[in-house]
C-alpha cells in the first residue's frame, strides 16, 4: 500500500476507533443508569437527553477530528519517516552513489541518519580501498585491454567480432567509418550508425550467407584444422562490394570433470572406446572488411578497354591488309593507288592514337595501385614545414587550411620532394622564406603550393629541377615521378600581380571515409570504448523478452525537446537525443543527438528552458527524415524516457506521416521511482539523481536529460532487483499499477 493511503487509512481508523469509544462510553452509561434508576426516571432522563443528540454527535466528531490529527502526525513522525529514511539509505547502497542523508526529523531519526551516514562512509573508505587493491591487481589485464584497443582502432582494415546471435560485441574505429560508407542513408545524427555494440550484423550481411560461411568455418574445425578461414564476396543494399574473411572465435571446452581447457588423459576416446569430439565450441567470429567496389570497378574498366581495344585493332588490321592486297596487286590507277595509301595510313595513326589513349589510362590504373595513405592536410602541411625548417635551413609558414581537406598521398615521397625543392631554392636562388598552402582544386585533386618571393626562376630550370632526381627511399625518384605516382602533375607559375612565384602539385583528395574520419575529428573526440567480451555471454534469441532480466537488456534511454507541452494541439519536436545501455553499461560512445526543423515557431516563453532558438532550428531536417534514423538506431532494444508517456505520444502522433512505427517495449523511469521509492515526495529527474548522487550536466537539453536517465536506470535496476522485480514483464507490471501511469497526453 501506497503512503498517502496509509496516511488516510490511519487518520480514518482513528477517527473511526475515538467515534466508537464514545458511542460506547455512552451506551455504557445508559446501561449503568438503567440497573440503578427507576424505569420513570430512567424515561425522562432519555426524554431529555434525545432532543440534544445533534450536540452528542457533535461532541463525537469534535473528539474524532483532533484524534485523527494526532494519528496523522503520530504517522508522519513514526511510520512515514522511519519509512522515507529506509527509501534513502536504500539508494545509497546503489553502486557508485557516495554521498549522505539529510539530518531531518526528531532526535532518534537523526540519530538513525548519523548512524547511516557513519555506515556509508565506512563503506565508501572500503571500496575504494578495495577498486586500489583490484586496480593494482589488474593492471596488468587493464593494460592489454588498452592495447587492444590501442591496435584496434589503428588498424587500417575494418574489423567487426559478433557472438553466435550475430550481435556485434567489438568494432574498431576503422569499422565504423567502412560501415557509414556503406550506408545509403543521410547520416542526419551523430550516433545514426548501421553499425553499434549489441546490434545485429544482420542489418547490413545476409544472414545465409554468413551461416553458410560459419558452417564451412565448423567443419574445418571438426577436421582439424589449426586457424580455418572463410572467405566470400557480397554486395551490400547501398551497392557497395565488400571482400569478407571469416575467423572462428573458440570457447574453451571443458572436460569429463566440468573443469575448462582440461585435455583429459583419454586421448579422444571415453574408457567405453566411444569417440569424444574435442572440437572446442565457437563462441563467435570474427569479421574482417575489405571494401573491393573501386578496386572491381578498375578491373572491370581495364577488361572492357582491353576487349574494346582488340576489338577495334582486329577490324582496323582488316581494313589495312585489304588496301595492302590491293596495292600489292599493282592492278589500280594511280589515283586509286593514292587514295588506298591514304586510309592505310589513316588508319595505322587511328590504331596509334587509340593505343595511346589505352595506354595511357592503364598507366593511370598502374599509379592508383600504388599504396597512398589518408591524411588530413593540416596535419601533412605541419609535417612538411618541420622537416623543411629543419633540413633545408629555410623559414617555412603555412596558410590556413580548411580542416576538412584530406589528402591520399605518398607522404614520404611528396615531403622529400618539396624538401630537395626548398633546399635548391635556398642554395641556387638565395630564397630564405617560403610558405605552404594547400587548397582545392578541380574535380577531386587539391592544389599544394610551394610559394616564394623574389629569386627570379626561369621556365627552363624550372623543367631541369622536374627531372633531376631526388631521394626518397630506396628508389630516385624525379619531381615529376612523384607526380604520376599519384595520377597528378608538377606544375611552374607566377602570379604577376602580387610578385610571386611557386611550384604546384595536383594530388588526389581523399574521398568518403577520410572525410568521415575528419568530421569526428574536428568533434576532438577521444577513442571511444567500442568492445565489450561481456556480451559472448548473451542470446537474444533463448528467451521471450518479456522473461529476459532488466541486467541482460539493451535499452535505448531517449529524451526529446519540444515546442510546447501539447501534443495534440500542434506542438512538435525540435531536438532528439539518445543513448544506449548495453550489459549493465551506459555507451556514451554511441549517442544519438539531432536538431529538427518544426516547421512552426518557437515560443519565447519556452526557450530559457531547452535553449533552442528558431534560428539553429532553421535548415535543419525534419521529422519526417529524422523519426526513421531514429527508429533504426532504437532497433531491437527497449525504450527508456522519464514521463516516457509524454515522449511517446509525441512519437505515436507521426507515426503515419513517416512510416515508423515504435513497437518495442516501453520503460518509465518515473514509474520505476515511484516502484522502488513509494515513500518521497518527488520523483522529478533532478530529485531522483540527487538521491542517488548522480551529476545533472545539460539539462533540458535533449542528450542531458537522456544521459542522466540512463544514470537512473542503472541505478534503481539493482533496487528493483532486490524488491523481486528481475523481468521486464514484471517491471512493466509494477510500473502500471503506479498513481503516476494514469497520466495521459
Amino acid at each position: 500500500m501506497k503512503r498517502d493511503r496509509r496516511l488516510l487509512s490511519t487518520v480514518l481508523v482513528s477517527a473511526v476507533s475515538a467515534a466508537v469509544l464514545l458511542l460506547a462510553w455512552l451506551a455504557a452509561m445508559s446501561l449503568l443508569l438503567g440497573a440503578v434508576i427507576e424505569p420513570d426516571l430512567r424515561r425522562q432522563f432519555l426524554d431529555a437527553l434525545l432532543p440534544h443528540l445533534p450536540l452528542v454527535a457533535m461532541g463525537v466528531l469534535l473528539l474524532a477530528l483532533p484524534a485523527g490529527y494526532l494519528a496523522r502526525a503520530l504517522h508522519l513522525r513514526w511510520v512515514a519517516g522511519p519509512a522515507r529514511l529506509l527509501e534513502q539509505a536504500q539508494a545509497l547502497l546503489a553502486p557508485g552513489v557516495d554521498r549522505e542523508l539529510p539530518m531531518t526529523g526528531s532526535a532518534e531519526m537523526r540519530g538513525f541518519a548519523e548512524a547511516i551516514n557513519l555506515l556509508a562512509r565506512q563503506r565508501s573508505e572500503l571500496g575504494r580501498d578495495i577498486e586500489a587493491r583490484v586496480a593494482q591487481a589488474s593492471r596488468g589485464v587493464e593494460q592489454e585491454r588498452n592495447r587492444l584497443a590501442a591496435l584496434m582502432s589503428e588498424l587500417d582494415q575494418s574489423v567487426v567480432v559478433c557472438n553466435l546471435d550475430g550481435r556485434i560485441l567489438l568494432y574498431n574505429s576503422r569499422a565504423r567509418l567502412q560501415f557509414r560508407a556503406l550506408s545509403s542513408a543521410p547520416m542526419l545524427a551523430d550516433g545514426a550508425e548501421l553499425i553499434g555494440l549489441g546490434r545485429s550484423i544482420y542489418s547490413v550481411f545476409d544472414r545465409r550467407l554468413v551461416a553458410h560461411a560459419l558452417g564451412g568455418v565448423r567443419s574445418r574445425l571438426q577436421r582439424g584444422a589449426a586457424n580455418p578461414t572463410a572467405r566470400f564476396v557480397m554486395l551490400t543494399q547501398g551497392g557497395q562490394l565488400l571482400r569478407v574473411r571469416m575467423s572462428p572465435v573458440r570457447d574453451v571446452a571443458p572436460d569429463e570433470s566440468g573443469k575448462p581447457g582440461s585435455g583429459g588423459s583419454g586421448g579422444g576416446e571415453h574408457d567405453s572406446g566411444e569417440a569424444v569430439d574435442r572440437t572446442p565450441p565457437l563462441a563467435g567470429f570474427v569479421l574482417m572488411l575489405e571494401n573491393v567496389t573501386v578496386e572491381f570497378e578498375r578491373e572491370s574498366e581495364r577488361d572492357r578497354l582491353v576487349l574494346s581495344l582488340a576489338d577495334e585493332t582486329g577490324s582496323a588490321l582488316a581494313r589495312v591488309g585489304s588496301q595492302i592486297e590491293r596495292l600489292a596487286a599493282g592492278s589500280e590507277v594511280p589515283s586509286v593507288r593514292d587514295r588506298l595509301a591514304e586510309q592505310a595510313r589513316d588508319e595505322v595513326e587511328a590504331m596509334r592514337r587509340r593505343l595511346r589513349e589505352v595506354a595511357a589510362r592503364f598507366a593511370h590504373g598502374a599509379t592508383g595501385r600504388w599504396p597512398l595513405e589518408e591524411v588530413p592536410g593540416a596535419e601533412f602541411l605541419d609535417g612538411a614545414r618541420s622537416q623543411i625548417e629543419a633540413n633545408a635551413g629555410v623559414r617555412c609558414a603555412i596558410d590556413e587550411v580548411d580542416p576538412a581537406l584530406w589528402l591520399r598521398i605518398d607522404g614520404f615521397a611528396v615531403l622529400e620532394a618539396i624538401g630537395a625543392l626548398a633546399q635548391r631554392l635556398r642554395d641556387e636562388h638565395g630564397v630564405r622564406d617560403i610558405r605552404l598552402r594547400l587548397a582545392e582544386g578541380e574535380e577531386d585533386r587539391v592544389n599544394l603550393d610551394l610559394v616564394w618571393s623574389g629569386g627570379a626562376m626561369s621556365t627552363e630550370t624550372a623543367m631541369t629541377w622536374e627531372l633531376d632526381p631526388i631521394p626518397a627511399g630506396a628508389a630516385m625518384l624525379t619531381v615529376r615521378e612523384v607526380a604520376q605516382r599519384h595520377a597528378g602533375s608538377f606544375e611552374f607559375l607566377r602570379d604577376r600581380a602580387r610578385q610571386l612565384t611557386f611550384f604546384r602539385f595536383v594530388l588526389p583528395r581523399a574521398r568518403e571515409m577520410a572525410e568521415v574520419e575528419a568530421e569526428a575529428f574536428l568533434r576532438g573526440r577521444s577513442r571511444p570504448e567500442f568492445y565489450d567480451f561481456d556480451l559472448f555471454q548473451s542470446s537474444a534469441t533463448t528467451r521471450a523478452l518479456e522473461d529476459r532480466r532488466l541486467a541482460e537488456l539493451a535499452f535505448t534511454v531517449f529524451d526529446t525537446e519540444t515546442t510546447g507541452l501539447e501534443p495534440s494541439a500542434g506542438d512538435e519536436i525540435i531536438q532528439i537525443g539518445a543513448v544506449r545501455v548495453l550489459n549493465g553499461k551506459l555507451r556514451r560512445s554511441e549517442s544519438f543527438e539531432q536538431l529538427v526543423d518544426p516547421r512552426r515557431s518557437i515560443p519565447r516563453a519556452s526557450i530559457p528552458i531547452h535553449g533552442i532558438e528558431p534560428h539553429m532550428v532553421r535548415g535543419q531536417p525534419t521529422i519526417d527524415q529524422v523519426l526513421p534514423a531514429f527508429h533504426a538506431y532504437a532497433q531491437d532494444t527497449v525504450l527508456v524516457a522519464h514521463n516516457a508517456a509524454f515522449d511517446m505520444r509525441f512519437l505515436q502522433l507521426k507515426e503515419e506521416a513517416t512510416g515508423v512505427r515504435f513497437e518495442q517495449p516501453v520503460l518509465d523511469t518515473l514509474l520505476l521511482s515511484a516502484v522502488a521509492h513509494p515513500n518521497q515526495s518527488s520523483h522529478r529527474l533532478e530529485a531522483i539523481a540527487e538521491r542517488f548522487g548522480i551529476a545533472v550536466i545539460g539539462r533540458h537539453t535533449a542528450l542531458g536529460d537522456a544521459l542522466v536517465t540512463a544514470e537512473v536506470l542503472l541505478r534503481l535496476i539493482p533496487l528493483l532487483e532486490a524488491m523481486g522485480i528481475h523481468t521486464l514483464g514484471q517491471a512493466r507490471e509494477e510500473a502500471q499499477r503506479t498513481y503516476f501511469a494514469r497520466l495521459s497526453y
